[in-house]
């Protein structure tokens, strides 16, 4: 790799894989040592293609999600089964590893913009501004869209089809339009335990000694010619566990409850 070669969007990898090293190697221990990482379904990352593969998820933090990501399929790549212990995975790490955040979040700070570098691919959301839901629904900006099919062609994307932290959210159909249109291989991932781990944008420790799980699944099974954009939104909600049916599983109280203490755990970790 020469030492100034750019990725499609103008990062220069030797700093990308660098920022990746130094900033994993920051991060490990917030997934194993003060807490445990719990991973199922590894074997399936190794099973892959180089490319046009797209990573859904439910959505807990704003970074601890994507840097956890990072660490499994690094991991994964480099024959850990299951874990990621022995963070020498990270001195090779794939490069063409592409998540999509909010444009107005990753603008918000040095942080950040450092983390945008990794691998970034900002949008403008068109429902949501200032962490506030707007009433008329901005239009889609063409680029965004543009940028995520480059990321495709080059490698592998994540994305928070939800669009936000909030539990049970309806998936957004930006994400299904996306996967008729560009044919990606699906990959639903469940993640739970980053809410009680850390705060809300997932850059500070809110509580140790928790158990987080992080479950890949087999890709989704999805008719990129017949099945409607309603169709595939409903199989993505159901892949990330976020269908309104699993609210009949979990009893609406007890969500709100959980959320509610999340809320004070929250703010009671500022407090010290």
């Amino acid at each position: 790799m020469g030492l100034f070669k750019r990725n499609p969007f103008g990062h220069i990898l030797f700093i990308k894989k660098w920022l990746i090293r130094v900033l994993g190697a920051l991060t490990h221990r917030r997934y194993r040592g003060f807490n445990d990482l719990q991973i199922e379904g590894s074997e399936i990352i190794k099973t892959l293609p180089d490319t046009n593969v797209l990573f859904i998820s439910n959505h807990q933090t704003y970074f601890a999600d994507v840097v956890a990501m990072f660490h499994v399929f690094n991991a994964s790549l480099s024959g850990r089964e299951d874990n990621i212990k022995n963070i020498g995975y990270l001195w090779q790490p794939k490069m063409n590893v592409y998540y999509v955040a909010a444009k107005e979040t990753m603008q918000a700070g040095l942080l950040p913009r450092i983390l945008s570098y990794v691998g970034a691919i900002t949008v403008e959301r068109t429902w949501r501004a200032k962490g506030v839901d707007v009433t008329e629904k901005r239009d889609v900006n063409p680029n965004d869209t543009e940028n995520i099919r480059i990321a495709l062609e080059d490698g592998w994307v994540i994305t928070f089809p939800q669009g936000t932290t909030k539990s049970f959210k309806p998936v957004r159909k930006g994400t299904a339009h996306i996967i008729k249109q560009h044919k990606p291989i699906v990959i639903p991932i469940v993640i739970d335990g980053f809410r009680r781990s850390f705060d809300k944008k997932g850059l500070r420790m809110k509580k140790k000694n928790i158990l987080q799980s992080f479950i890949i699944k087999e890709p989704l099974d999805i008719d990129y010619e017949n099945d409607t954009i309603e169709e595939i939104v409903e199989k993505v909600e159901f892949a990330i566990e976020q269908h309104p049916s699993f609210l009949k599983v979990i009893p609406a109280e007890e969500i709100k409850a959980h959320e509610e203490l999340n809320e004070m755990r929250r703010y009671g970790y500022k407090e010290h």
